[in-house]
């Protein structure tokens, strides 16, 4: 690694072993990420003869060593999102752009955002890590959007502190309709104790799923309501997509007429199954909640959600 040649490599993974951070890379070359999730470029990649019979790991300071000798785009936006309420789709959209470099919710950035490495070794490793991915492996690219995960909503002031100057957005939904969703095929945050400790935790005691989801839920969409009013954050709720990228969401994107119009080719296609088509489901879900659950939305969840509700336009 003396010479630094990671031209194509991207990192997939962050650790820490024996008390020192390494990272782990994957050989991409110029393989566009078009995948709904960085995690499913990562099982296509590693699939490659290539990345089967060679892998390469280096310390975390290479990072902060190659963004020096061959710096990458800087983020052009940042979306964070209440879960299960249309990121995905907006991702998947700019995606089908050649220009742009769509990261969504790669594992090395939740990694480092909530590790305990002190504040400025963590921003020249997070700085480092956006140069690799904003790395320009075609030749053509101009623009590096990354999604994160539900939960990194928590983390946004830091990140604001290594990125003043990216926009962001958070996207929110009904909170009934999200909480019928994580009770259907739960996500990762919304089982207790599987991802660590993160800005959701209330420390109450819960009864069952019907009682904990609605809580993280309404979590989640306070936290995104305080930092949109404190951060500059723009709120775009689920009911404006996809219609919003023509409007304020290209304006924010950066689209022109062409691009706005290329991006609607994922509209029809379901955003986490491209092979399935989309349907609405949002009258199904509402049929469905229980009675508990609709009181524990309305008691966790409803009041942030109307606040945000009236910074959308």
């Amino acid at each position: 690694m003396e010479d630094l040649n990671l031209h194509g490599w991207l990192p997939i993974s962050v650790w820490q072993e024996a008390g020192q951070w390494r990272v782990d890379w994957c050989w991409f070359g110029d393989m566009r990420l078009s995948q709904p999730f960085f995690g499913d470029a990562v099982e296509d990649a590693l699939r490659l003869p290539f990345n089967q019979a060679f892998r390469r790991q280096t310390p975390l300071e290479v990072l902060g060593q190659w963004q020096r000798q061959s710096p990458g785009l800087a983020p052009n936006a940042f979306i964070f999102h209440a879960s299960r309420c249309g990121s995905t789709l907006i991702s998947q959209m700019l995606a089908q752009l050649d220009h742009h470099i769509v990261i969504s919710e790669p594992p090395p950035l939740d990694t480092l955002l909530r590790s305990d490495l002190p504040l400025p070794e963590r921003c020249v490793a997070l700085k480092g890590l956006m140069s690799a991915y904003g790395q320009r492996r075609r030749g053509v690219e101009q623009r590096l959007v990354v999604k994160l995960d539900a939960w990194n909503i928590g983390e946004l002031p830091l990140l604001r502190e290594c990125f003043p100057d990216t926009p962001w957005l958070f996207v929110y939904r009904d909170p009934l309709e999200i909480s019928v969703s994580h009770l259907r095929r739960p996500g990762m945050h919304m089982v207790p104790g599987m991802i660590g400790a993160t800005v959701l935790d209330d420390g109450l005691p819960f009864a069952g799923q019907e009682d904990f989801i609605p809580r993280r839920v309404g979590r989640l969409l306070a936290t995104g309501l305080d930092h949109c009013q404190a951060l500059a954050g723009m709120a775009v709720n689920y009911t404006e997509l996809p219609e919003a990228m023509t409007g304020r969401l290209a304006a924010f994107f950066g689209l022109d007429e062409g691009q706005y119009k290329q991006v609607f080719a994922a509209v029809g296609q379901h955003a986490k199954q491209p092979a399935q088509v989309f349907v609405g489901d949002s009258e199904d879900k509402r049929r469905e909640a229980s009675a508990l659950l609709r009181e524990r939305v309305l008691r966790w969840a409803q009041e942030p959600y109307e606040a945000l509700k009236s910074l959308s336009p």
